[in-house]
């Protein structure tokens, strides 16, 4: 099957993330599940951009965000790609097809006071599982690493000497990310507290581990990062993210350059990280406020 192809080319020759592999089969089943139920196709051959227009059409009267349409595009945009190239369709519908217009979304942060309470109040518990949460955090607001570059995080990746962590982006790619004295401190607490109360070898497999001494998961994560955001914040969103967010705005908020920022996110564009600049308005406000004699 077409699909079945391209998932494993995506997967084993492109290197997709496993999240972005799940959404893009995800995506492929609906399309494939709505032209065969619709139009009781079922050659991949046959399907026209009309096809591939009234599939959009439907998802956005279900209420589908132009956001999310965008996203199935994409995903169809890659599949088509791949098919013309491997001969296995003669032209390429996706062409035709142009993609709902998009309102521009600003990032959710945490402000930088409210970050600041999260971490000086006795929010977290004093044993092995407190210590942990609190890593998680920590780690996630002083190196605005992703959820699955954290979650692969194995002990060799810690240069306490140097300060430093090694991650594995996006397509495999690996970057260095300084941190500082205090994450420094907690990350040699929760090694000795580790190797002190766990004593199962695979434990160590994985820097960060569950309270099974297992390797975390994503809904893990997502768990605690919630529960200790929603102490201090009332924002909607309060996830991994988020915190990446935080971060990222954080650091420009206090003069660091874009393009250093850029490079401590793993973009790989700077239009990626541009979306950050809003964040200053705030700054520019306050010193304008203070500055000018007629504020």
């Amino acid at each position: 099957m077409f699909k079945d192809k391209f998932i494993d080319y995506i997967q084993f020759e492109k290197r997709y993330s496993p999240n972005t592999i799940l959404a893009y089969n995800n995506d492929l089943d609906q399309f494939l599940h709505f032209v065969e139920e619709r139009y009781n196709i079922d050659s991949i051959r046959d399907i026209n951009h009309h096809i591939i227009r009234s599939w959009l059409i439907e998802l956005m009267e279900n209420g589908i965000t132009a956001r999310s349409v965008n996203r199935k595009l994409t995903t169809l945009k890659s599949f088509y790609k791949f098919l013309l190239k491997e001969g296995l369709v003669s032209e390429n519908p996706m062409n035709k097809i142009l993609a709902p217009k998009v309102t521009r979304r600003l990032p959710y942060f945490v402000e930088q006071e409210k970050m600041a309470l999260l971490f000086t109040e006795d929010y977290f518990d004093d044993d092995f599982s407190g210590l942990r949460d609190r890593l998680i955090l920590e780690i996630f607001y002083n190196t605005g690493m992703r959820l699955s570059e954290l979650i692969n995080l194995k002990h060799q990746d810690i240069d306490l000497d140097r300060s430093t962590i090694k991650v594995l982006g996006k397509l495999n790619k690996e970057r260095i990310i300084p941190f500082g004295e205090n994450l420094k401190i907690l990350l040699i607490r929760y090694t000795e507290q580790k190797k002190k109360e766990i004593d199962k070898p695979e434990a160590f497999s994985y820097f960060l581990i569950t309270d099974k001494a297992m390797q975390l998961y994503s809904k893990f994560v997502y768990r605690v990062v919630h529960k200790y955001l929603s102490l201090v914040s009332t924002l909607e969103k309060r996830s991994p993210h988020v915190l990446r967010h935080t971060f990222a705005t954080h650091m420009l908020n206090n003069g660091a350059d874009l393009n250093a920022i850029k490079e401590l996110l793993g973009h790989s564009s700077l239009a990626a990280t541009q979306v950050y600049t809003h964040t200053t308005i705030e700054q520019l406000k306050s010193i304008y406020n203070k500055a000018h004699p007629r504020a």
